[in-house]
């Protein structure tokens, strides 16, 4: 099989590089490596999430494929009163998340290795936050949604990105299965967020 992002223990030679970015009204430089999902540039998608998504103040967060960090480490700067809890899969990427966020200043973060939401048990959240691994495929991106409704608490939010030919339409399907409120609240260039409420 060859190797992708969702690979645990990436093989590829290093190709690290540094991105400077503007996400939320801040400017932040992330450091990326061949192995990790979108190494040139923070992906489209997880930029329209990161400025949709609704993190008030004092949430307990979770970033679930949290790649090199941008989405975890935006939701933590928009709730700094809040924690948020960084997972992925990926070594390198779990690394370089943690690296991350001490580069930009970021304190109110725990970065952790887990398959899904495996390393997490009994722990819930206000807000999940996932730009899911479609490459993965579609039996674990609807796992990933299923861990989430158990680890939110009650009224707490999952937000996802997913292009609409990336299967959209089934993952809108999985969660209205699963949330009582499932909604559309922005789109561009074919990726939609949604927010699914427990």
């Amino acid at each position: 099989m060859s190797q992708h992002y969702y690979s645990q223990q990436p093989e590829v030679r290093h190709d690290r590089r540094t991105i400077q970015t503007v996400l939320r009204g801040k400017s932040f430089r992330f450091t990326s490596d061949a192995g990790v999902f979108s190494k040139g540039d923070i992906d489209y998608g997880s930029r329209v999430l990161i400025e949709a998504m609704d993190i008030p103040e004092g949430s307990s967060v979770l970033d679930v494929g949290c790649g090199y960090g941008p989405i975890g480490i935006s939701a933590a700067y928009l709730a700094p009163a809040g924690h948020v809890t960084m997972v992925d899969i990926n070594s390198r990427a779990v690394e370089l998340a943690r690296e991350n966020a001490q580069h930009n200043g970021i304190r109110n973060v725990t970065v952790m290795e887990s398959d899904v939401l495996g390393a997490l048990s009994g722990q819930k959240f206000d807000v999940i936050l996932t730009n899911p691994p479609i490459r993965a495929g579609k039996a674990v991106v609807h796992q990933i949604f299923e861990e989430a409704y158990s680890h939110l608490n009650d009224g707490g939010n999952l937000w996802i990105v997913i292009q609409k030919k990336q299967g959209a339409p089934s993952a809108v399907a999985k969660l209205e299965s699963l949330f009582p409120v499932v909604e559309e609240v922005g789109k561009d260039k074919g990726y939609r967020v949604i927010r699914a409420q427990k």
